[in-house]
């Protein structure tokens, strides 16, 4: 896609140890590399963990234009036998339950910004600003988090899946939640 520059998290590398400060930390770099593509035209896709309460907590997220994010998903069972298949035998029991939880609280937190917010601000990095989102609830129209869903996909198919979700994103230039107000909301 033109105009459009694509990137996974991990590339920074991660380090033994990586915790979710090291993650927040590293999303604001991230973020920051988003603004200066967007100073050269650029759009920046970034594949990764975090959700939008990371991104939009990030100190830099209000210098962006705007944020759109999605989950990209598969069913649990899925996900254990994808795990299994790539990678035999790695994986303990309770490495597994932890995918497993991980992916079931993005779902949650994709749904409501309010779906258990400890799971990112406990332990977290001191710079991000949580205020910016913690008074939404569900069905905020600033809170938009599809999610798009693998399972009985090929990986050419989620692919196209993902391209048209960039597409439309990008053709539909949604506001920026953080720069918009709900209606009876305070503006952040």
């Amino acid at each position: 896609m033109a105009g459009l520059v694509v990137h996974d998290f991990d590339e920074i590398g991660v380090p033994s140890g990586a915790d979710t400060t090291w993650r927040q930390r590293s999303l604001e770099g991230w973020v920051r590399r988003a603004v200066g593509y967007q100073r050269d035209g650029l759009d920046m896709l970034l594949l990764g963990q975090s959700p939008l309460g990371e991104v939009l907590a990030s100190p830099s997220a209000v210098e962006l234009d705007g944020i759109v994010t999605c989950v990209l998903d598969v069913a649990d069972d899925e996900r254990l036998r994808r795990l299994e298949q790539r990678d035999a035998g790695r994986w303990s029991d309770l490495a597994k339950k932890a995918f497993v939880g991980w992916a079931r609280w993005h779902r949650g937190h994709a749904a409501d910004p309010r779906h258990a917010p400890v799971v990112l601000t406990e332990g977290g990095w001191p710079g991000m600003r949580w205020e910016r989102w913690s008074s939404w609830r569900a069905g905020d129209p600033r809170w938009v988090v599809p999610i798009l869903d693998t399972t009985d996909h090929r990986v050419e198919q989620s692919g196209a899946n993902l391209r048209r979700w960039v597409a439309e994103a990008r053709r539909s230039a949604p506001a920026h939640p953080l720069k918009v107000c709900s209606p009876g909301a305070p503006d952040h």
